[in-house]
């Protein structure tokens, strides 16, 4: 008897140095992964000397001129770029993808597993493999270093991955509440926009998110197929990387104030964003 009571008076205390080992452990993965973007954000507001020291310096003298540096360097422009890229390449996503997700899960068509492996054997290809007639086609339209274009390409790319995600979120939708509203006399845009959407918000906004994410990072078209007109974010900030070295303040600087807008984004989506990926995710 004596030992079954010490064994109860020992498990709660197990389960706590269990929970705080696990919570510290957590800490410490979340503090690892964040870390870089912190020293980034941190190495912003030091000077050239200070950031480029063998040593990381911690207790150096901050400032804003960096940030003051990269603004007066063309900072507005390529984020109107990105920024307009990444918000309408995402709008037209969402205008083909509901539509198409939508028919392939709640009304189904024949044999969807086809038209949904054709959809993601777009993505196959390297992009690099295709660049070439890409850049031709671009170019004797007369749409090389436009913005327009680029969103439309960025459209080619995350349409795929936007009717898999979407397609997910409408399979969970209660087939009993379709067929209510369809008894009621709704028909196919009724009962799309007023019933399913407002059911699948979450996915949509999560969907939109990655593509933003997705539209606004993308690095290898943008540099091939902008100089200055349609320049966004990422290859602007390899601007700061030339044969004279690594300018690691100005350019923390720039990475920082690149990322805002997602972050920004991010949090004003978070509640929607979880939501959503729960949604879609396999029970």
């Amino acid at each position: 008897m004596s030992t079954r009571v010490a064994r109860r008076r020992r498990a709660p205390l197990l389960s706590l140095v269990r929970g705080g080992a696990l919570t510290l452990a957590t800490w410490a993965i979340t503090f690892a992964v964040f870390f870089p973007i912190l020293w980034m954000v941190f190495t912003a507001f030091k000077s050239e000397k200070d950031a480029a020291t063998a040593v990381p310096t911690i207790f150096v003298e901050l400032s804003l001129r960096q940030f003051e540096s990269v603004i007066g360097q063309g900072l507005v422009p390529v984020l109107v770029n990105s920024l307009t890229a990444s918000l309408l390449s995402t709008m037209i996503v969402l205008a083909l993808a509901i539509p198409a997700a939508y028919g392939l899960s709640i009304r189904p068509i024949v044999k969807p597993q086809n038209a949904l492996f054709f959809f993601i054997s777009t993505r196959f290809m390297p992009i690099a493999a295709s660049i070439i007639p890409v850049y031709l086609i671009l170019k004797a339209l007369g749409a090389v270093d436009n913005i327009t274009a680029l969103s439309l390409l960025y459209v080619g790319i995350n349409l795929p991955l936007a009717i898999w995600m979407m397609r997910s979120f409408f399979s969970e939708v209660p087939v009993e509440i379709i067929e209510a509203a369809q008894v009621d006399g709704a028909n196919l845009r009724t009962e799309l926009v007023r019933i399913v959407l407002p059911i699948v918000a979450p996915g949509v906004a999560a969907t939109a998110l990655i593509c933003f994410i997705f539209a606004w990072n993308e690095y290898f078209l943008a540099t091939i197929l902008t100089s200055t007109m349609a320049r966004t974010t990422p290859p602007w900030l390899g601007g700061f990387v030339d044969g004279r070295g690594q300018f690691l303040a100005v350019l923390s600087a720039a990475s920082t104030l690149a990322v805002l807008p997602v972050v920004i984004a991010g949090w004003l989506a978070q509640k929607r964003l979880v939501r959503g990926l729960a949604m879609g995710a396999v029970k």
